[in-house]
């Protein structure tokens, strides 16, 4: 499956119904979900893996990661009406490689061999993508996560605090429809960085 066709694919999901401002919900763009999922299956860390999603949201990241041969996808999130439009999203494609817990990411526990994520940007919470990165390098080896690209200092200095390496940085715009009722614009872009991080050292 190439780039394009899985972005078709992935457009199927349905989004956020009443997505909530204290989670930072905004469902990640079906290319851009794409383009990780892509690059994460390039490097071989995804097909035949055991790859988890953590704040999945809507399930994008997940179930692509399902499309593209994953072993297993555990989609993680402490939102219960956002695991159901993601359950709901995972039948339209009738996986049987995908299971779905209602969970704060701080209590995950088990071993994946690769993480996706679109973390909270951590502009209403501060340092909400924090937990994220912390739990995505206690869990697995790999991690390829989403971050808006003014934070990039602090996301390689804080990486190299829990003992990882930024290997690769990809330059992307997250299209932003209308979201709230303080969003003005029908849509904006924000600059993000795609990264695949891993952690060094054993285990």
């Amino acid at each position: 499956m190439d780039k394009k066709e899985l972005e078709m694919m992935l457009q199927r999901c349905s989004g956020f119904r009443r997505p909530r401002l204290s989670l930072e919900q905004y469902s990640t763009p079906a290319p851009l979900a794409a383009e990780l999922l892509i690059l994460a299956h390039l490097k071989g860390d995804i097909y035949a893996k055991t790859v988890f999603d953590l704040g999945c949201g809507t399930g994008r990241l997940g179930i692509g990661a399902a499309l593209l041969g994953a072993k297993q996808v555990v989609c993680v999130d402490s939102d219960a009406e956002a695991l159901s439009i993601a359950q709901k999203n995972a039948e339209k494609f009738a996986l049987d490689n995908i299971e779905f817990i209602l969970a704060d990411v701080r209590d995950i526990s088990g071993r994946a061999e690769t993480v996706v994520q679109n973390p909270p940007f951590g502009v209403h919470v501060r340092g909400a993508d924090r937990a994220f990165l912390e739990k995505a390098l206690e869990i697995a080896p790999v991690v390829y996560s989403i971050h808006k690209r003014e934070t990039r200092e602090f996301i390689h200095r804080y990486v190299r605090a829990l003992g990882g390496r930024v290997e690769e940085v990809v330059e992307k715009r997250f299209e932003l429809p209308r979201s709230y009722d303080f969003h003005r614009k029908e849509r904006k872009f924000i600059n993000v960085d795609i990264y695949r991080i891993r952690r060094l050292g054993n285990g």
